[in-house]
């Protein structure tokens, strides 16, 4: 059973009550205290005050102070005035029944309707938070379109000074043609000169000369030796023959080469570079030049080289859907990937560009074994240490005398070990 706490103190003023309540050798905390504008109960076991107040008080603005032993109060009253005691007296139990029960719904209906504002306050927070990221979102995307925008009058403008260069040079070629024409034809024309004078019609002297008459004879001959003379050939003038051979685009001797596989190569890279994808609804907003998958990989190389990955891997993926079948392309993507930490990716692009890269011939060597490199780098930083070294190990064999790969191949197999060691 509880123990009543009988022993309190109260003075009041107009305003306000004054109640000091002695709870000797408990702790009391805000949560054994409740009150309402008729009620108030102090429950701190094994100890327990309550009381009917006299009149209603503020129960929103009333404190309670709690502090060596004692629990203070003061509690303003609604109406002011002087109360004839702090609580109400000859009440029959039916009406303190009343009065607690309906504290008790009061500060039932209460905690409902502050719970109810924190929810709308809540609410209306969350709405707030959603407008201003809305906000921030749209003025990103505004940011992002003018530095696209900004990007693609750069480009445009370097597209421009480009084919004013490419027509310059094509003028002076043109220039340079016809005045090489120019100096042929007048070389034509004096050669001809000098032969039809070489061939041209005797004087009346070298006629008489050829009508002698012979020795012994009466009549002339055709076959003198003056005649023979004046009729000889002239010697053959000097001059220089060029002989053009045909270069090979394999490094090695063609006695050394697999000339069915470096065919099917040049056929393979030919057909690659007529393709262009012809389901081009998506693109059709796009300018001329960016629909060339040539132009739009050395855009994606320019940008990679100022450290701009993501520009680049948007020119390839471009580049990708105009032409599928060049192995530079994935290649040159997987590198951005690694950058970017991609690794799933780069692992992906680089075994597409080693499928395109078949057969394997000389003229790509140097791409095979960036692929492998890349391929494996991405999978060491995944600690696919196994599936990584073989790739190093395909690349060194390609490449026996890469230092660089050789290094890294080493490192990994000491990772291999150590990580065998430990487990």
């Amino acid at each position: 059973m509880p123990v009543w706490l009988r022993e309190h103190s109260w003075r009041q003023s107009g305003s306000a009550v004054f109640l000091s309540l002695p709870v000797p050798g408990v702790r009391v905390t805000a949560a054994n205290i409740f009150c309402t504008d008729r009620y108030l109960k102090v429950s701190v076991p094994p100890f327990l005050f309550e009381a009917i107040l006299y009149a209603p008080i503020d129960d929103t603005n009333s404190t309670a102070k709690i502090g060596n032993g004692i629990v203070f109060f003061t509690l303003y009253k609604k109406e002011v005035g002087m109360w004839d005691s702090l609580t109400l007296e000859n009440a029959s139990k039916e009406t303190l029944q009343y009065l607690r029960e309906n504290a008790v719904r009061k500060a039932h209906e209460k905690a409902k309707e502050e719970t109810e504002a924190k929810k709308v306050t809540k609410q209306e927070h969350k709405k707030y938070a959603l407008e201003a990221t809305m906000k921030l979102e749209e003025a990103e995307r505004k940011r992002i379109e003018e530095l696209k925008e900004q990007e693609r009058q750069k480009v445009t403008k370097e597209l421009e000074l480009w084919e004013d260069q490419q027509k310059d040079v094509e003028n002076q070629k043109k220039v340079q043609k016809e005045g090489q024409l120019h100096e042929e034809v007048g070389q034509l024309k004096e050669k001809k000169k000098e032969k039809n004078n070489k061939t041209s019609i005797p004087s009346e002297e070298t006629l008489k000369t050829r009508l002698k008459p012979t020795k012994g004879s009466g009549s002339y001959s055709m076959f003198s030796e003056n005649l023979k003379e004046e009729q000889l050939p002239a010697p053959r003038s000097s001059g220089t023959i060029k002989i053009n051979f045909t270069s090979r685009v394999f490094p090695t001797a063609l006695r050394e080469s697999r000339v069915a596989e470096e065919e099917e190569w040049l056929h393979k890279q030919a057909e690659a570079r007529r393709i262009i994808s012809a389901d081009l609804s998506e693109l059709e907003d796009l300018k001329e030049e960016e629909k060339n998958p040539d132009w739009l990989k050395d855009k994606g190389n320019k940008m990679f080289a100022t450290g701009n990955y993501l520009a680049a891997v948007n020119a390839y993926n471009l580049a990708v859907r105009l032409n599928n079948k060049r192995p530079l392309l994935y290649l040159n993507r997987a590198a951005c990937h690694l950058k970017l930490r991609n690794l799933h990716k780069a692992i992906e692009d680089s075994s597409k560009a080693l499928e395109l890269l078949t057969p394997p011939v000389p003229d790509n060597e140097n791409a095979r074994v960036k692929a492998y490199v890349r391929r494996g780098t991405a999978f060491c930083q995944l600690e696919l240490y196994a599936e990584g070294l073989q790739d190093y190990e395909a690349a060194l064999k390609i490449d026996p005398k890469n230092k660089t790969i050789e290094k890294d191949a080493e490192k990994i197999r000491h990772i291999i070990q150590g990580t065998m060691q430990n487990s």
